[in-house]
């Protein structure tokens, strides 16, 4: 016996019985027939012409579904109302095949995500449709978001879990973009011409309790993430929203973690004012190391001794003794000076973000290793494959959708749709 083959015969047998079944129960309204005029909300006046059939694509198969077409003479437009009701206006495939087709979208090539759908689904759809479908349902996600970050504005929306530390981790990655959407920016690329353009991510969870050594545990399925590629303002109206979500203001504690960048800091300071703000400590690290390569990368033995006691005093939140150590360094090109000068500012200027030892005292997270991981589980696992270059728009419609779907909303998101 070929188990493998029978299983599949059974399951085509099942889809076809199914489809059978689904265009009977689809088509048993005799096609929603609303009387001989119907009036739109905009007050226009259309009357019953004919039953129109319609071939849909649905997990089951080819279905047909019959409708009942309403014309108006005046205006020369005419709608069938089942399609609204059935969710298939103005596309061939049902609601179910538009969510797989989203979703392997959201994880695969478009080239290649059709070969996904026939192997585990039995249904056969083009590349391009993938493609088409990702993006119509990104933008809607992308709608989503932001009525749902109206309506936490606004106060309609209360969470009411008390959170002992929120965390909100931000960063930024390159996503390859077309030619045209990187058109007169500066970059490393040939004659500083940028290549891509930064998708900033943002990630949220939050910490209960600490292990027996006294280190942070994130809370299991705490993370979410929101990301798109966008200005610092629009970013920061897209990440307090779904702060207030997770609980924002019932938090007892709430911290901010990332890099150097300045737009991190300035959405700190503007939309979660009080926070803790905290370098990431790996990322202080690499400074001290600069300055280090600059004045001692020729002497092996003491670039190890000098960063060994940098290590120390700034695992202990001594920032001040850090300076003071880089500014004492000895160097002999204007070069060098320069590097030293920058990294004993970049340290003033972030001394306060650097008190490691009494944020490890409280118990809290000193490095961004979770927003770190995100921008490559979120972006750069699909957007930053071989060869892909992508416009502005399409690139933010796959953040949305995966940040949906990462976020584990993907249900909040078709039940709402669904209600519409």
């Amino acid at each position: 016996m070929d188990l493998e083959a029978l299983e599949f015969h059974i399951r085509s047998s099942m889809h076809s019985v199914g489809g059978m079944l689904l265009e009977r129960l689809i088509n048993s309204d005799g096609g929603d027939y609303r009387g001989r005029t119907l009036r739109s909300e905009e007050g226009q006046m259309f009357e019953f012409k004919e039953y129109r059939g319609k071939d849909v694509l649905s997990v089951l198969g080819p279905v047909t579904v019959q409708r009942a077409y309403y014309y108006d003479q005046d205006c020369g437009e005419g709608f069938c109302p089942k399609d609204a009701a059935l969710d298939i206006a103005e596309t061939s495939f049902s609601p179910g095949v538009r969510r797989i087709m989203a979703r392997v979208g959201a994880y695969r090539p478009f080239g290649l995500g059709h070969e996904d759908i026939k192997e585990m689904a039995g249904i056969e759809v083009d590349p391009k449709a993938i493609e088409r479908i990702a993006h119509q349902l990104g933008e809607q996600v992308e709608e989503f978001y932001q009525e749902e970050g109206n309506r936490l504005r606004s106060g309609k929306i209360v969470p009411l879990r008390s959170i002992r530390t929120m965390y909100l981790c931000m960063d930024g990655t390159g996503v390859p973009m077309v030619k045209a959407e990187t058109a007169n920016r500066k970059g490393k690329g040939e004659q500083g011409q940028a290549k891509t353009r930064e998708a900033k991510l943002g990630c949220i969870f939050t910490q209960t309790t600490v292990d027996e050594k006294g280190y942070p545990k994130r809370d299991g399925d705490s993370t979410s993430y929101v990301g798109a590629i966008e200005t610092t303002e629009a970013f920061g109206n897209r990440i307090y929203p779904e702060a207030l979500r997770r609980g924002l203001e019932r938090a007892q504690k709430v911290c901010v973690i990332g890099d150097a960048a300045p737009w991190i800091w300035n959405i700190a300071e503007e939309h979660f004012y009080g926070a803790i703000q905290i370098i990431d400590l790996y990322h202080a690290r690499q400074h001290y190391w600069t300055a280090a390569r600059a004045a001692l990368g020729s002497h092996p033995k003491r670039l190890k001794q000098w960063t060994e006691r940098r290590r120390k005093e700034l695992d202990e939140g001594k920032v001040e003794d850090v300076i003071k150590a880089i500014q004492r360094l000895a160097v002999s090109t204007s070069e060098q000076k320069e590097i030293l000068e920058g990294e004993s500012v970049y340290f003033e200027k972030n001394k306060d973000r650097m008190r490691y030892a009494e944020f490890r005292r409280q118990g809290l997270f000193v490095g961004s290793g979770v927003v770190e991981a995100g921008c490559r589980t979120v972006i750069g696992q699909r957007l930053k494959q071989s060869g892909m270059h992508w416009t502005l728009k399409g690139a933010n419609n796959i953040i949305a959708l995966r940040c949906c779907i990462l976020s584990d909303r993907w249900e909040d998101f078709w039940e709402l749709r669904a209600s519409a």
